[in-house]
């Protein structure tokens, strides 16, 4: 997801920790230079509710794009 108002590392591990208590996540990482939340989960996560906790922490969510994980393994290029 797109996320306003990042300015340095603690932005990122202010949202970070938020998502992490709000939902069962398996990762979650940010980036204030790319204004750029990514969240990996095996359960779907309601759009408005992860909004909601992302206004809460005082940051504004742009956009979000979901999509399915695709695991990349370390001999997956090799298959045919």
């Amino acid at each position: 997801m797109q996320v306003d108002g990042m300015q340095c590392g603690m932005c990122e591990t202010h949202i970070n920790d938020a998502v992490r208590r709000a939902f069962p996540v398996k990762k979650v990482t940010s980036s204030h230079s790319k204004n750029q939340t990514v969240i990996l989960s095996e359960k779907d996560i309601d759009e408005a509710e992860l909004r909601g906790i992302i206004d809460d922490t005082g940051y504004e969510v742009v956009s979000v794009l979901k999509a399915p994980y695709e695991k990349k393994g370390l001999f997956s290029s090799f298959r045919k």
